[in-house]
Formats: C-alpha cells, structure tokens, sequence
C-alpha cells in the first residue's frame, strides 16, 4: 500500500496535475497540498477527513484507498 505522498505523487503525474490545479479542484490551499504531497499525512500539516474526501473527489479515487494511505503503515511496537 502506498502512502499519501506517493499516491498523490503518482495520481497526480497520471492525470497532469499539479499542486496548484488540484488546489483549485479541491478548494484547500495549494500551500497544504504541497505538504501533503511532499510529507503525506505524517508531516507537520495533516489532512482533515473533509481534505481526503475532497483529494479523493478530484483524483477520482475511491474514499477508502485515500483513507488508508492517509493512514499509512503503523509502527511496530517497542
């Protein structure tokens, strides 16, 4: 499963997007879009469930496959 960043990244590529045009489909500030697609959802800026089903809309993604690389891979327990 591919985190936030490299789904973005990836679906971004694909559909010749970039930070500022998926900024304008979703309405979220190009500036968080760039920290997502840079950092995923593990940076300093996290997306709100709202952003990823805005992400997902514009993407044309399903919901769950936003929402699980939102959520990336857990750590392993110390």
């Amino acid at each position: 499963m591919a985190d936030l960043s490299q789904l973005l990244k990836q679906t971004m590529r694909r559909r010749r997007l970039n930070a500022q045009g998926l900024a304008d489909r979703t309405g979220i500030r190009t500036p968080r879009i760039r920290v997502f697609v840079e950092e995923g959802a593990h940076g300093p800026v996290r997306p709100t469930p709202l952003e990823l089903a805005e992400i997902a809309e514009a993407l044309a993604l399903p919901l769950r496959d936003v929402q699980e690389a939102a959520r990336g891979v857990a750590p392993a327990p110390a």
